[in-house]
């Protein structure tokens, strides 16, 4: 088997962190360097390989008894690999922003201020109201009939969300809830109540500042 150390020079992912940087090394080059070493019939790159090839197929699933289902990858390293995504969740979880109003939310979303086109967005919140992700989920104008709770509610499932926060732009940068806007929210709400996910407000966002339909008391 074949150890980082054994490796030919430009193979070396130590040597080019060293030179570069973590932010060079590909995903396998990293894992390479968390393993330390390979097996009898695969070397470290090729057991980083299937591990990343795992991890691309179901990352948040990811379990001991996935990992040592890979030949070669015994139950010490399986051990080492989950830890290390652990303990790399929790540290990102506590550098994530806590929101605590709509401003917090507000400057999350500089970047859909001068939008030509209407943006729907959504922010899981974890119990802590730290944002889990935010994500696009439909662009054009906004219609019941199309922002499907399906659509908004999936990755919200996905990533275990204690709560949501709804945002979206107005081209025109008129800042005020219209009716279809409404009407979209109350039935996301209904739709929450039932899952189990509390939504928090839905923000209206232009170049003008913003809307909160919680501040409004519209929700």
């Amino acid at each position: 088997m074949k150890s980082i150390s054994e490796l030919e020079s430009f193979d070396k992912p130590r040597e080019k962190l060293t030179k570069k940087g973590a932010v060079a090394l590909k995903e396998y080059e990293l894992l390479a360097i968390l393993l330390g070493s390979g097996t009898k019939d695969k070397d470290v790159l090729q057991l980083s390989r299937e591990i990343v090839k795992l991890f691309d197929d179901d990352f948040e699933n990811m379990s001991l008894e996935k990992l040592t289902a890979i030949h070669g990858l015994g139950l010490a390293k399986a051990s080492q690999i989950l830890s290390a995504i652990e303990l790399s969740k929790r540290y990102l979880i506590k550098q994530n922003k806590n929101i605590t109003s709509a401003d917090d939310i507000y400057a999350e979303l500089t970047e859909y201020t001068n939008k030509k086109q209407e943006y729907f967005l959504v922010f899981t919140l974890d119990g802590a109201n730290h944002i889990i992700e935010k994500r696009v989920v439909f662009i054009g104008t906004l219609n019941h009939s199309l922002v499907h709770p399906r659509e908004v509610f999936a990755d919200a499932l996905t990533d275990r969300a204690a709560s949501i926060i709804l945002a979206h732009n107005h081209p025109s940068g008129e800042l005020k809830a219209s009716s279809e806007d409404i009407l979209v929210t109350k039935r996301l709400q209904e739709s929450a109540k039932l899952l189990g996910i509390e939504l928090l407000d839905h923000i209206i966002i232009s170049k003008n500042g913003y809307f909160s339909m919680k501040d409004e008391e519209l929700l």
